[in-house]
């Protein structure tokens, strides 16, 4: 089996492919996309075989990895995390849609698989194509990001050769064009001042 490759306008996402995508996800398919900074691969949060298969794709334990989740927007922010100050919700309305990853504590209205976390990590990134994918799902994707194997380039930007390197593992790959070959940076908001944990493309102040 080999997935599609979906070309997708970066600016107007047609919503004929954005239903295509979200119906594949609705199944329990895994799919890469484009972000503000490198593509991306993932799920929907709610399934639990795809959540495995993503963990399998990348080599880790669901136990161990370090995935996100994308939002739509902040108005989903209350059913996946709790103790979100005014400050922290003020900073990351500032900060977003953009290319940060923000850690809060989570709930327990998190899925299953991430109920013995504490922290989960945030993201909006400033792409139209993954938010209509999210807002037309109507939950938020799990991601991680696509890692390149070769030793010296961290991330693939080219979405054909990702394709190329994914197309038996994944169910669709989106081309949304080049992406950023450097990831978000991520601010840790579960301590008393936030605090960047990894300086990516993002600059916080």
């Amino acid at each position: 089996m080999s997935g599609m490759l979906l070309k997708i306008h970066p600016e107007n996402p047609s919503p004929r492919q954005i239903s295509r995508l979200v119906e594949i996800l609705k199944k329990g398919g895994v799919i890469i996309y484009p972000t503000d900074t490198v593509y991306g691969l993932g799920c929907d949060i709610f399934n639990q075989k795809a959540i495995e298969r993503v963990a399998k794709i990348k080599g880790v334990r669901v136990e161990k990895a370090n995935f996100s989740f994308i939002f739509y927007d902040l108005s989903q922010l209350s059913d996946y995390a709790r103790h979100v100050s005014n400050n922290i919700f003020k900073l990351m309305k500032y900060y977003l849609p953009g290319p940060y990853t923000f850690i809060l504590e989570a709930n327990n209205k998190v899925p299953k698989l991430f109920r013995g976390r504490k922290k989960i990590g945030i993201r909006i990134p400033d792409n139209n194509i993954v938010r209509a994918i999210v807002r037309e799902l109507g939950n938020p994707l799990l991601t991680t990001s696509v890692h390149d194997d070769d030793k010296l380039l961290d991330y693939t930007t080219d979405p054909e050769l990702i394709y190329e390197q994914y197309k038996k593992v994944v169910d669709a790959v989106v081309n949304g064009g080049y992406c950023n070959n450097e990831p978000s940076t991520v601010v840790d908001c579960t301590k008393k001042e936030p605090e960047v944990t990894r300086q990516g493309i993002g600059i916080f102040e």
